[in-house]
């Protein structure tokens, strides 16, 4: 079963991978004449397809063209003009061939005495509220025919409202939707539309297109995510790569803590950031009381980039795991931080966490150490991601993502990404769209493609020679491109 959501997401990635949404639309139609052909035997039977303006009516369109080679085909329009530029094509495709198109309402009553059995290519998944016109009235006419057959494409017009038709066949595409049942669709039947397994299996633009919260026109400073970066001290780069990454990525604000070794160079780096300098040159337990005043102020927290492995930054990172998350904080664990997580577990265990290892770190983490093949890592990440109740991102030559219960792989990066700070970036992307109240899994996905489309834009630019900035910068433009 799959949302309305999902359903989008493979949409979308179906065209990064090669197979554009217009086929997808041929192949619906074709595959919904298919069908009725198995189900209507008798050729000398009339056919009535009603068509909206979106991209339901397209498949509807499609069908009527090849169901017109054996039957009397009518088409009846819900509006003037098609909605998407896929469903316009195949209405001037339907206009080139006998079948004419009936638009006027006023001849609904005769078009449904004229004919034995009626298809439904009103509405799809994504109805928001009740039906309005002239869909309400279309669809109250369909009910109140008694004894004709009523098949549904991908899903009864207005499933889940208080007007809805009541099909005795429902044809939907690729898998069955939410919602439906046998008592609301009657008899379903699945039909495969050719979305290439690539978009099922890895990330693409589907899911930066469908889960990226879009700020709102009347928002506020503040409204649209506040990051606190907890990282630095022997390492000054890592915080600021992690910081700048989430500003690119479009949250309104960014807090970074830490060290006073690292505090002006972190500063420095970018008069975008609020930095607060810690107590000495490293994270100790003193910090965590000063860290607690910046907690209430942001909406997520990235914890690890350049903290390094002292002893005295180890014993912190425990007690301020439990405050972050006792302060209901959405959480990227990375880097530094992995090795004393993953001596005490229990301290991330069911939480809104995203742990982000690399092979390396995951034997920290885990104290399992990988193999190269890519079924067994997915089998790995997903029982740990759903032993710990976090999600995991693994990091490699193919990335795996799992919160136990779904995973998905990413294959959008190059080889020139295995430079410093790319990691750091990474972190940084995820931090941004979990304060932005993206759920965890749906951050690691668009942060997977995210990151790896403006790697290889970077590559395209500066080749073998790329820098984590470098990948930054093009952050924007892969927002632009694909939003």
């Amino acid at each position: 079963m799959i949302s309305e959501k999902e359903l989008k997401v493979l949409d979308r990635n179906s065209e990064y991978y090669g197979v554009p949404t217009l086929q997808l639309m041929e192949n619906a139609g074709k595959g919904t004449a298919e069908l009725v052909r198995d189900t209507v035997k008798n050729t000398k039977k009339n056919i009535l397809i009603f068509c909206g303006t979106g991209n339901n009516g397209g498949d509807g369109l499609v069908a009527a063209r090849y169901l017109a080679q054996y039957y009397t085909v009518s088409v009846f329009l819900a509006g003037t003009e098609m909605k998407t530029e896929i469903a316009k094509k195949n209405l001037q495709k339907l206009q080139a061939s006998k079948v004419k198109p009936y638009t006027a309402l006023s001849d609904i009553d005769t078009l449904l005495a004229d004919h034995d059995v009626l298809i439904d290519a009103l509405l799809g998944i994504g109805l928001s509220g009740d039906l309005k016109e002239p869909y309400l009235s279309i669809v109250k006419k369909i009910n109140a025919i008694q004894k004709k057959l009523i098949i549904a494409v991908d899903v009864p017009t207005g499933l889940g409202t208080a007007t809805a038709i009541t099909p005795t066949h429902t044809i939907t595409f690729h898998d069955i939707k939410e919602g439906m049942n046998e008592k609301n669709s009657g008899n379903i039947h699945v039909v495969d539309i050719g979305i290439p397994q690539e978009a099922v299996m890895y990330v693409g633009p589907g899911e930066l297109a469908v889960y990226y919260p879009r700020p709102a026109k009347k928002s506020h400073k503040g409204d649209n995510g506040v990051v606190l970066v907890i990282g630095g001290g022997p390492y000054i780069g890592a915080p600021a790569l992690c910081g700048l990454a989430a500003l690119r990525t479009g949250v309104d604000l960014v807090y970074v803590a830490t060290p006073k070794r690292s505090w002006r160079s972190v500063a420095a780096f970018s008069p975008n950031f609020i930095v607060k300098d810690l107590t000495s040159d490293m994270l100790t337990v003193k910090d965590i009381q000063i860290i607690e005043q910046l907690l209430g102020r942001c909406t997520a927290v990235v914890l690890g980039p350049g903290l390094g492995t002292a002893p005295e930054t180890e014993e912190a990172i425990i007690p301020l795991v439990k405050r972050i998350l006792q302060e209901k904080k959405p959480l990227v664990i990375d880097a530094d931080a992995m090795k004393p997580v993953g001596e005490h577990l229990d301290a991330i265990k069911n939480s809104t966490t995203v742990a982000t290892p690399h092979v390396g770190e995951f034997k920290k983490l885990t104290g399992i150490m990988l193999s190269q093949d890519v079924d067994e890592r997915v089998r790995m990440v997903q029982e740990w991601a759903q032993k710990i109740g976090i999600t995991i991102f693994l990091k490699g030559f193919i990335d795996v993502l799992s919160d136990g219960t779904h995973t998905k792989l990413n294959k959008v990066h190059n080889e020139a990404m295995t430079v410093g700070g790319t990691g750091d970036v990474l972190a940084g992307i995820i931090g941004a769209l979990l304060s932005k109240g993206v759920a965890p899994f749906n951050a690691v996905r668009i942060a997977a493609f995210l990151n790896g489309e403006a790697g290889n834009e970077a590559f395209q630019k500066k080749s073998y020679g790329l820098v984590a900035t470098d990948v930054i910068e093009e952050i924007p433009d892969v927002l632009k491109k694909y939003l």
